[in-house]
């Protein structure tokens, strides 16, 4: 397979789920991933767990990309954990701004993704390759789709090498928002995550809360089939494997898999594209 993928990952929380992500990390590996990611927590209250997938991970002969968070940080903790990260063999990052938990006030020394790039490039040079977020149907906090796709023109000057793209089920949506980020001077790979479908109340409430966009006759459809599972994951095969044949028409430059520590739909979604 000549396109690029990688899967992301979230550290689990018992030896029980460290063990099962194990079995699920070694039948994705069969699809050749690029990298890795593994995401962090608000305010960095997985790091901890975060660290010793990655660790996991590399030690299982594949190339790691921690999330990496900046938001009630100090340039002297950022300094360490980037430190921590290069002495582990990590050559990969995802830059974000991050949540605070709840209950915090703001706190800390960057307020934005673009100040961790710029941080990160001005103390390690190019030891680290570093992916930003891209949202292709505007950040749920941004003012406006203009001052958004300012913000990640931002974080790319700043030094980024590539972004990810937050899920979307309309292909529409990212096209156009890599023309406009062609149109702002942006040249770099914009991959698009893909968010595998297996039953539909997880996915409403993440969608809601990240601002992914659910079409409305997805909505009906998914609440039509009720608590059928079969029918839910049949239908979700069919639609995102569509989303993703026409993402790669449209000369995506890769894909990037939300697994939710899950194989069986990723993989489903690879045999659906004849990888």
């Amino acid at each position: 397979m000549s396109l690029p993928i990688s899967f992301e990952f979230f550290p689990p929380k018992t030896p029980e789920g460290a063990e099962k992500l194990r079995v699920v990390r070694e039948q994705l590996y069969a699809q050749k991933p690029q990298f890795c990611s593994v995401t962090y927590g608000a305010g960095g209250s997985t790091q901890e767990g975060t660290f010793a997938t990655v660790r996991d991970i590399i030690a299982e002969g594949q190339q790691a990309a921690s999330h990496f968070s900046c938001i009630g940080a100090t340039k002297a903790s950022v300094r360490a954990q980037l430190a921590e990260l290069k002495a582990m063999g990590v050559r990969r990052l995802v830059a974000l701004r991050g949540d605070l938990p709840s209950g915090y006030g703001l706190g800390g020394e960057f307020h934005y993704a673009s100040d961790l790039v710029a941080f990160i490039r001005a103390e390690t040079g190019r030891d680290f390759h570093i992916e930003v977020a891209a949202y292709p149907e505007m950040h749920p906090q941004a003012r406006s789709p203009e001052a958004d796709l300012q913000a990640f023109a931002t974080k790319v000057r700043a030094g980024a090498d590539s972004a990810i793209t937050q899920y979307f089920f309309n292909a529409d949506a990212y096209c156009r928002f890599v023309d406009e980020a062609r149109r702002l001077g942006v040249d770099l790979p914009i991959v698009p995550g893909i968010m595998p479908i297996t039953g539909s109340t997880q996915l409403m409430r993440f969608s809601d809360a990240c601002g992914a966009e659910i079409p409305r006759w997805v909505r009906l459809r998914l609440a039509g089939y009720g608590d059928d599972v079969a029918s839910i994951r049949a239908f979700g095969l069919e639609m995102v494997g569509r989303l993703c044949e026409q993402l790669v028409a449209a000369g995506a430059p890769g894909l990037h898999f939300y697994t939710m520590n899950q194989s069986t739909a990723t993989l489903a979604l690879c045999r659906h594209l004849g990888w």
